[in-house]
């Protein structure tokens, strides 16, 4: 699983607008509005990452009113859920 987190500037009155496109993505998990220097921040999750270049270079590329886009790319996930499940099956539980 490839996951990224995708950072959106937009113009101005168009953040709702563009959040509905963005959730109706394939690939897009989860979709925030935002405070801060960005508007909206964009979690993709997809199998591999030559779909991760389609949905942000190609699907995201496309929808009017986005101004600025910064993608970071996951290396590795720590979330309570995910720590709880390695410490388990270190300890055979």
């Amino acid at each position: 699983m490839t996951t990224a987190i995708v950072m959106i500037n937009c113009e101005v009155g168009k953040v709702n607008a563009i959040a509905e496109a963005l959730v109706n993505l394939d690939g897009v998990a989860e979709v925030y509005s935002i405070s801060g220097d960005y508007d909206l921040l964009v979690i993709i999750r997809v199998k591999e990452y030559d779909q991760l270049a389609k949905v942000v270079a190609d699907d995201i590329a496309r929808i009017s009113g986005i101004t600025r886009t910064n993608t970071f790319m996951a290396f590795r996930c720590f979330s309570k859920h995910n720590m709880e499940v390695m410490w388990a099956d270190m300890l055979g539980e």
